[in-house]
């Protein structure tokens, strides 16, 4: 019987629970595809810890050499440090890894050469017809020649590429404790920072895909205490949290409070655009804070807002020649690093602006965190059109306000704005409310989660 890929094949990468949604022999039969629907001579392929990462790895890339391709593999990687591979290399290429999904998970995110993305609409659909259709049929006839399959290690190169992107040479000495969850950034950390004047307060930098410490996602608070704990300890300058494929980055000040991303994007942009003599254009999305928008445009730049999700993002970089890109969920695109996102790149640019100047992060954030937000808060629902709805048909009318749908529906107004959006994979509604004040945002907040919630 063919396979059915529609429970692990999403929107933006592979992802599922290994045996029992995916193995081994699925994993060289979608290596099979990617290498037939990218058209490529030579692709890339890097893993994370997680246990079943080296096996599904290698059999993809067996896959794929069996087709007559080329495989370099780089082993333990984070997501950038593929990314960085497939740009330098210019080379289409996959990443072994669940993020900071629990430990049976594991999955692909695939990019084309230049480290394009790879989605539903630019390959991913396709790639899973052909891996249904051969595992029905049997695995697609060998290449009369078959690929190699050699090793390369791009850490010190990766490395030392994400340093030439941010002047580093002027930075005070700076106290950082940095909780790698157990996951990549355990192993990219100690590089990256190498030679630069920080007092390193490593947190659990094992590599273990089991993370048995948190789960090695920081967007949730719980999995943040213990990195704030540390700070507060230790009298660090600040600390830096990433997820288990150490693509995003997370932060926090002196006195262990958290960073709202929207505050590092604003920040990292306005580096980025100083870089360039005060222009050029920065994307970011509808929940990000109204913070972003207005420091680009003070400092000459153009903002452009999209939806959600890193399809977007990248799409609109490509488009409008961006620079920058940041979302409120931590991810971090770059122009110099393929369009692609980089969470140690943010990082980096944190360390230098605060080791360029005397004052404490949370005295440097002040300036780009100017407004009140209620974070992501999600409501299960039965019917998410018909709540959304109801929510629209309590604000439509209203005098002063505007409604716009470019992702779900954002109302706004002088002093305030919300976004709800439906997921795409759950019966969730995600409210994401921003005011001037803190007692405007709760009102606000309440009054809408009334309205979801029935």
């Amino acid at each position: 019987m063919a396979a059915d890929l529609s429970t692990i094949v999403k929107a933006y990468d592979v992802r599922g629970v290994v045996p029992d949604q995916w193995d081994e022999p699925l994993a060289e039969l979608l290596g099979a595809a990617f290498a037939r629907i990218t058209d490529a001579d030579a692709l890339v392929v890097g893993h994370d810890m997680r246990p079943s990462s080296p096996g599904l790895s290698r059999a993809f890339a067996r896959g794929a050499a069996a087709g007559g391709v080329h495989v370099t593999e780089i082993g333990l990687c984070s997501t950038d440090q593929l990314y960085y591979a497939s740009g330098a290399l210019d080379l289409p290429g996959a990443m072994f890894t669940a993020s900071h999904n629990p430990a049976q998970y594991n999955g692909i995110k695939m990019c084309r050469a230049g480290a394009a993305p790879v989605g539903q609409d630019t390959g991913l659909a396709e790639i899973r017809a052909l891996a249904e259709e051969w595992s029905e049929t049997g695995a697609p006839r060998p290449a009369a020649t078959p690929g190699t399959i050699t090793r390369r290690d791009t850490l010190e190169d990766y490395a030392a590429y994400l340093r030439g992107l941010v002047d580093l040479t002027a930075i005070r000495p700076l106290k950082v404790v940095v909780d790698a969850g157990n996951g990549m950034g355990g192993h990219t950390v100690p590089t990256v920072f190498a030679g630069l004047p920080l007092d390193l307060v490593p947190m659990y930098f094992e590599l273990d895909g089991t993370f048995p410490n948190h789960e090695a996602n920081p967007l949730d608070p719980a999995n943040i205490v213990d990195l704030q704990r540390r700070v507060r300890e230790e009298g660090a300058d600040l600390g830096i949290a990433f997820d288990g494929d150490a693509d995003r980055c997370f932060v926090v000040d002196e006195r262990g409070n958290p960073v709202s991303p929207s505050a590092i994007t604003a920040l990292v942009a306005s580096r980025e655009l100083a870089k360039r003599g005060g222009t050029g254009t920065v994307i970011h999305n509808l929940i990000t804070s109204w913070s972003v928008p207005e420091v680009v445009r003070e400092c000459g730049g153009t903002p452009v807002r999209t939806r959600v999700g890193h399809s977007f993002i990248k799409a609109e970089m490509a488009r409008t020649g961006a620079i920058f890109g940041g979302e409120h969920s931590a991810h971090y695109y770059f122009a110099d690093f393929w369009n692609a996102d980089t969470g140690m790149l943010a990082a980096l640019h944190v360390l230098a602006a605060l080791g360029g100047q005397d004052g404490p992060l949370s005295g440097l954030v002040a300036q780009y965190d100017r407004y009140v937000g209620s974070g992501e808060i999600n409501s299960t629902v039965a019917d998410q059109a018909a709540r959304l709805a109801a929510v629209r048909a309590a604000y439509e009318g209203r005098e002063g306000l505007t409604l716009d749908e470019l992702d779900g529906l954002t109302v706004s107004c002088d002093d305030w704005w919300f976004n709800v959006r439906p997921s795409n994979t759950e019966p969730l509604l995600r409210l994401n409310a921003e005011a001037r004040d803190e007692a405007t945002m709760a009102k606000l907040r309440d009054e809408v989660l009334a309205i979801i919630r029935g």
